[in-house]
C-alpha cells in the first residue's frame, strides 16, 4: 500500500510539473498568459496537496506542526491576497524583489534546517546541494531586500560603492566557497555560519553600486537566483516538484538576463561582483543644463498628431506613475479611427522591470500587435511624423551614443529619428540614470508639460474639439 501511495504522489508531481511548463508556454503569448497563470497555480495547488498528503501519510509533524502550518498558510495568503489587490503598477517591481527575497530565503532556511537535523552524518550528496542553496538564497534573501529598498527610494538608487569594492566581493565569493569546501568535508555548524554570513554580506555588496538604470536586470538575474536556490532546496529534501519548478524558474531567468543584459550592453559577470551600472565618468550632456527647450501646447501637439500618417507611441516609468495607459489607449484609438498608423516602442528595460510596459498597456487592451520591440521598430522612426514620447528617459536619451556616460552603449530608441517628437514631462527631471537628456534640447523636439494622465487626455479632448 505504501509503494502505491508513494507512486500515486511522484505522478501528482509529475502532472504539476508538467502544468508549470505548460503555463510557462501559455505566457509567452499575451492572449493566453492569463490561462498560463491559471494552468500554473492549478499545478501548484496539487502539489502543494500532495506534499500535505505525504506528511500526513508519515506521520511527520504534530498537532503544533500543523497549527504553525496552518498559521502561515493564513497569513502568507491574506498577504498574498491583499498585495495581489492593492499594490499599484508602479511598485510591482519592489513587490517582485520582496518575493525574490522570500523565496530565497525560504530555501535556505529549508537547508539550513535539514543541516541541522541531521548534523554530522550528513553525506556529500546532500552537503552539496545544502551548500549551495544556503550560498544562492542567502545572495538572493540580502540581495533582493536592498534591491526592493532602492526602488523604493528608502536606499538611494544611485550607485554606493567604494575602493577596492570588486575585491572585496571577491573575498567574499572565495569566503562562502572555501568555508563551503570545508563544510561538506567536516560538517559543522560554525563553518556554515560563516558561508551564511559571507554569502549575505555579499548580497548587500552586489547590489548597493548598481545604478537604477539597471535596476530590471538586476531584478531578473536575482529572480534566477531564487529559481536556483528552490531547485536545490528540492534535492535537499528530495522533492520532485520544487526540483522542477526551481530550474524552470531558474532557467527562464537566466535567459531573460542574459536578454536584457544584452538589450543593456552590460555583461552578466559585472553583474555578479558589483560596481554594476556605473559609467566611467557621469558627463552631462552637452549643452543641456540651461539651455532653453521648445514647449508646446495641448492644441498644437493634438493638431500635429491628428494629421499625422504614421504615430509612434514610446512608453516609459512617467506612463506607468501617472496610471495612464487607459488615457493613451483611448488617444491612440482616436487617433486610428481618423487613419493615422499608430503603434508603440517597447524597450527591452522601460519601466522597473521586465516586461513593464507590456503588462502595463495590455491591461488598457491595446492589441499586442501594435507593441513593437526595439529592433522592429527602430528602423521606423525614420519614416515617423510623430515620436509620442510619454515618460521614457533613459532608454530615449541620444547619449547612450556617446562615451564617458552612465548609459554608454546601452541601446536605445532612435526617437530622435523621427520628424517630430513630442515629450509628456512633468519637468525636465533626470531619469533613473541620473543624467540628462539630449534629446530634450533636439530642434525637433517639443516638450508638452504635464502628468501623462491629465496631459493624454487633454490631447484626446483637443483632437476632438479641433479636428472633429
Amino acid at each position: 500500500m505504501s509503494g502505491t501511495f508513494n507512486t500515486v504522489i511522484q505522478l501528482i508531481y509529475v502532472a504539476a510539473a508538467s502544468c508549470f511548463v505548460l503555463g510557462l508556454h501559455l505566457m509567452n503569448n499575451p492572449a493566453t498568459a492569463r490561462r498560463g497563470n491559471q494552468v500554473s497555480v492549478a499545478g501548484m495547488i496539487a502539489a502543494i496537496a500532495a506534499t500535505g498528503a505525504l506528511v500526513i501519510h508519515g506521520g511527520l509533524i504534530d498537532a503544533t506542526g500543523w497549527i504553525v502550518i496552518a498559521a502561515g498558510v493564513l497569513v502568507g495568503g491574506g498577504l498574498g491576497l491583499y498585495t495581489a489587490r492593492t499594490v499599484k503598477m508602479t511598485a510591482m517591481p519592489q513587490l517582485v524583489s520582496i518575493f525574490n527575497a522570500v523565496g530565497g530565503g525560504a530555501a535556505a532556511l529549508v537547508a539550513i534546517r535539514d543541516f541541522m537535523t541531521i548534523g554530522s552524518g550528513i553525506g556529500a550528496s546532500t552537503s552539496v546541494p545544502t551548500l549551495l542553496d544556503v550560498i544562492i538564497g542567502s545572495v538572493t534573501f540580502s540581495g533582493s531586500i536592498i534591491a526592493a529598498g532602492k526602488l523604493q527610494g528608502v536606499i538611494t538608487s544611485a550607485p554606493v560603492s567604494f575602493p577596492g569594492a570588486r575585491i572585496v566581493n571577491m573575498l567574499l565569493a572565495v569566503i562562502a566557497v572555501g568555508f563551503g569546501a570545508y563544510v561538506i568535508a567536516s560538517p559543522n555548524m560554525i563553518g556554515l555560519g560563516v558561508v551564511i554570513a559571507a554569502a549575505l554580506i555579499f548580497g548587500v555588496s552586489m547590489v548597493m553600486p548598481i545604478g537604477g538604470a539597471d535596476m530590471p536586470v538586476v531584478i531578473s538575474l536575482l529572480n534566477a537566483f531564487t529559481g536556483t536556490a528552490v531547485a536545490m532546496a528540492g534535492f535537499v529534501i528530495n522533492n520532485t516538484a520544487l526540483i522542477i519548478a526551481g530550474a524552470l524558474v531558474g532557467a527562464s531567468g537566466g535567459i531573460l538576463t542574459k536578454l536584457m543584459a544584452d538589450a543593456m550592453n552590460r555583461s552578466i559577470g559585472n553583474i555578479m561582483i558589483g560596481g554594476f551600472g556605473q559609467g566611467d565618468a557621469i558627463v552631462a550632456a552637452a549643452g543641456v543644463a540651461g539651455a532653453g527647450v521648445q514647449s508646446i501646447a495641448a492644441d498644437d501637439a493634438a493638431i500635429q498628431l491628428a494629421y499625422a500618417s504614421k504615430v509612434i507611441i514610446v512608453p516609459g516609468y512617467g506612463l506607468a506613475a501617472a496610471q495612464a495607459q487607459h488615457e493613451v489607449a483611448a488617444l491612440a484609438d482616436l487617433l486610428e479611427s481618423r487613419g493615422v498608423d499608430v503603434s508603440y516602442a517597447i524597450h527591452p528595460v522601460a519601466g522597473r522591470m521586465p516586461g513593464h510596459m507590456n503588462v502595463l498597456l495590455a491591461e488598457a487592451n491595446v492589441p499586442y500587435p501594435l507593441l513593437k520591440e526595439m529592433d522592429e521598430i527602430n528602423p521606423e522612426f525614420g519614416r515617423t511624423d510623430v515620436a509620442l514620447v510619454i515618460g521614457a528617459n533613459d532608454v530615449t536619451n541620444p547619449a547612450a551614443r556617446r562615451a564617458g556616460t552612465a548609459i554608454s552603449g546601452m541601446p536605445i530608441l532612435d526617437v530622435d529619428a523621427a520628424k517630430s517628437i513630442i515629450v509628456i514631462k512633468r519637468s525636465m527631471g533626470h531619469g533613473y540614470a541620473g543624467i540628462d537628456n539630449e534629446l530634450y534640447t533636439n530642434p525637433k523636439t517639443s516638450m508638452f508639460f504635464a502628468d501623462a494622465k491629465k496631459g493624454l487626455a487633454q490631447l484626446t479632448a483637443s483632437v476632438k474639439t479641433l479636428v472633429g
